[in-house]
């Protein structure tokens, strides 16, 4: 059962910011569906990308299949950009029940860990072309189909980079209330 903490109005110290460099690869992973999503659309809505739609239904159910698709995969990418905003953080106030209480950890750690690796399971074996599916496109409209999913190719590996990033920032933190026991102040040497 995923449970969120305390409200946050009553949480005693907030999580350090994420690096710069760690936000730039979650909004690079957000962006990494975008190109496949504009083939597939373009696809659905019957413009020849030399994939054999005949007897799909275009314009038809396959157009909505292929919309559908390229939506839910991008808000699944999007889903990344909660790993270095606030509201991965602190549940925005204007959800019920929820709103305003501190997301806990490991309720975005997991399902982000686990969704990098199927991510990667399912994308790196086709590394060297997305072609050789039934009706799938050969020649230059192989390249850009091929151009158009590799980015895929980069979304695992950055949400896992994300991922560990938030890891660290939120779990493994150094507790701010408790004194120092490496210090040298602190061992009296």
């Amino acid at each position: 059962m995923v449970t969120f903490g305390t409200p946050a109005a009553t949480t005693v110290s907030a999580s350090p910011p994420p690096a710069r460099w760690v936000v730039r690869v979650a909004h690079l992973a957000a962006l990494s569906a975008v190109p496949s999503g504009i083939w597939r659309i373009t696809m659905g809505l019957g413009i020849p990308v030399g994939f054999d739609t005949r007897g799909l239904g275009v314009p038809g159910w396959f157009t909505v299949m292929c919309l559908a698709m390229s939506l839910g995969v991008e808000g699944l990418t999007l889903l990344t950009l909660g790993l270095v905003k606030p509201w991965g953080e602190v549940v925005p106030r204007r959800l019920p029940l929820i709103g305003g209480k501190r997301v806990a950890p490991l309720a975005a750690v997991i399902p982000a860990a686990l969704g990098s690796a199927v991510l990667m399971l399912l994308t790196l074996p086709h590394a060297r072309g997305f072609g050789g599916a039934q009706g799938a496109p050969t020649g230059p409209a192989l390249v850009v189909m091929d151009a158009c999913y590799a980015p895929l190719l980069l979304w695992g590996p950055l949400l896992g980079v994300v991922t560990i990033s938030y890891y660290r920032r939120r779990v493994n933190r150094p507790d701010t209330n408790r004194p120092d026991t490496n210090s040298a102040a602190a061992t009296g040497r």
